[in-house]
């Protein structure tokens, strides 16, 4: 149930769900559950767990957890990242990344230096991108989509 048993904002027309709860807390986390598939991309201010399927982007503002059965096809943007299944995209985690022992990761990884935590068995194929305190992580801020009526 997205934020936490609260009123969920309702995504646009170009798939995009908006998990952030009206009137919620800091605690409040998603969870998109074992058999669930979702098309188009997830923004939350608070925490997702991934244990089914998201194929698009992933913005969360406190964090994203993937169990070793979830996977994310896209990007992920957030400031604690813990991967224990698939992501075929770029991480970008702004304060820590752990990969587990379980997680695939192909794409591009951007994490501060010395916040980067990888077990024994992890697979990692594409770059990482160390950087210091004073470089920005972040990629650019998606296009905001305004609903358009024609006439």
């Amino acid at each position: 149930m997205l934020g936490g048993g609260k009123k969920v904002e309702r995504g646009n027309d170009r798939g995009t769900m908006l998990g952030r709860a009206v009137g919620g807390g800091e605690a409040s986390m998603s969870i998109i559950g074992p058999g669930m598939n979702i098309v188009g991309d997830l923004v939350t201010d608070g925490t997702v767990r991934v244990e089914g399927r998201i194929e698009g982007t992933v913005r969360a503002g406190k964090a994203v957890v993937i169990g070793k059965g979830g996977e994310i096809v896209g990007d992920v943007l957030t400031q604690d990242a813990v991967i224990g299944g698939r992501v075929q995209g770029t991480i970008v985690a702004e304060s820590r990344l752990e990969a587990q022992a379980t997680s695939i990761i192909e794409g591009h990884i951007r994490v501060r230096s010395g916040h980067l935590l990888v077990e024994e068995g992890a697979v990692h194929n594409g770059q990482t991108q160390m950087l210091d305190g004073t470089e920005s992580l972040a990629l650019p801020a998606p296009p905001r989509v305004e609903n358009s009526t024609e006439s």
